[in-house]
């Protein structure tokens, strides 16, 4: 089973990898695998995780490169259309914004993030948010949140 993704969607899984390498080492710990599959949306057993964590962890060192991560992103992936990567990140900015205002404030962005990677330092997050906020509202909506997953 060959799943091939578009470059826009391998960009896109790139951005999201390197907003939890917070070391910029090129790696990510490989428990934050299961936080990333969580937030895009994407559906996994827990048991074949596991098993494919360990695969793509050959040496054993608890890290993985990007393209383990890529790998383990393919396998689980229901399938490699656009629209339903899109729906996947609609779903889980739904999650965060509770009151279906079409925007999050950057406070839960920010709990987002610490919850996905309890390395990031304050400055880093500062650095994302700002990115990510690029008209300064304090609020992130769908847009600016899509762009920062997708990078469009």
């Amino acid at each position: 089973m060959s799943k091939k993704m578009d470059d826009e969607h391998v960009q896109m899984m790139r951005r999201i990898f390197s907003m939890f390498d917070t070391t910029k080492s090129g790696k990510i710990d490989k428990e934050k695998v299961r936080s990333i599959l969580i937030t895009v949306g994407q559906t996994f057993d827990d048991q074949e995780l596991e098993i494919r964590l360990k695969k793509e962890d050959v040496d054993g060192s608890g890290v993985l490169s990007f393209d383990s991560f890529y790998r383990l992103a393919i396998y689980f992936q229901d399938d490699d259309d656009d629209e339903a990567l899109q729906k996947e990140l609609k779903e889980a900015f739904r999650l965060y914004d509770k009151e279906g205002n079409g925007y999050i404030p950057t406070s839960s962005l920010r709990e987002i993030l610490a919850a996905l990677d309890d390395q990031i330092t304050p400055d880093q997050m500062d650095g994302m948010i700002s990115e990510i906020d690029t008209d300064g509202s304090g609020t992130v909506d769908f847009d600016e949140f899509m762009e920062m997953m997708t990078g469009d």
